[in-house]
């Protein structure tokens, strides 16, 4: 996904509020908000490299979005809502390797009353759903971590994908990885083990998971490369 506009860069202040980030630019200090309503562990230290996207809308509050935090030099995209742009752009153009040539791709689909799974697929009649999952996490210097807090939303979705397999749909949660350098990804158990407990029942019950690594840069964010899941 190639961004609208060139970025601007500037020095993490501080994020409060959850919505919003305090950022110095060249000649200014302004609050952007801040597309990401977790934890963001690990990428909020004071004086960190951000990038923000301007827009001119009369109509918003705040003219800048928060989009990249260089930690521990590395890029991390950190806007929640490019993920499943991300992922599309990857369908459409045959970038995630398991799931080439989709007959039909639909974005955001009921599964039931309560669940919305991010994508639909459709090859050779047979469908599956789709969970992406954005990941910003990373501990050491090349593995990267889901999830940086505890998700029981996440864990409604594991079980609900386990239940589309049973109704005769193929599974499969991508963990997408906004984070330069990454060679492998694991499940943060010690940070919530009850979603570590789920995704391995989740994956013997036949759910496929599959993790991808973006490249990044200040003009676009892409899917680039499969990254090993490792189970400690």
């Amino acid at each position: 996904m190639k961004f609208t506009k060139s970025l601007l860069k500037g020095k993490l202040i501080k994020r409060y509020k959850r919505f919003f980030v305090d950022v110095k630019l060249i000649k200014e200090t302004v609050t952007a908000h801040c597309p990401n309503t977790g934890s963001m562990k690990g990428l909020l230290d004071k004086g960190n490299e951000v990038y923000l996207l301007k827009n001119n809308d009369p109509k918003r509050k705040l003219k800048y979005s928060l989009e990249i935090i260089k930690a521990k030099k590395n890029l991390v995209g950190v806007n929640t809502h490019m993920a499943n742009k991300i992922v599309s752009h990857g369908l459409d153009n045959n970038l995630i390797n398991e799931l080439k040539n989709s007959d039909k791709i639909r974005p955001e689909v009921f599964y039931n009353k309560e669940t919305r799974f991010d994508f639909l697929i459709e090859k050779k009649e047979k469908k599956s759903f789709i969970e992406v999952k954005n990941v910003t996490l990373f501990r050491d210097a090349k593995t990267a971590e889901f999830p940086d807090a505890i998700t029981a939303r996440g864990s409604k979705h594991l079980i609900t994908l386990i239940d589309a397999i049973k109704k005769g749909y193929k599974a499969y949660l991508i963990f997408l990885v906004q984070i330069q350098n990454m060679e492998k990804f694991k499940i943060a158990k010690d940070i919530d083990k009850e979603y570590y407990n789920n995704y391995l029942i989740a994956k013997k019950a036949g759910v496929n998971f599959l993790a991808y690594r973006c490249k990044i840069s200040s003009k676009q964010i892409l899917i680039e490369k499969k990254l090993q899941i490792v189970n400690d």
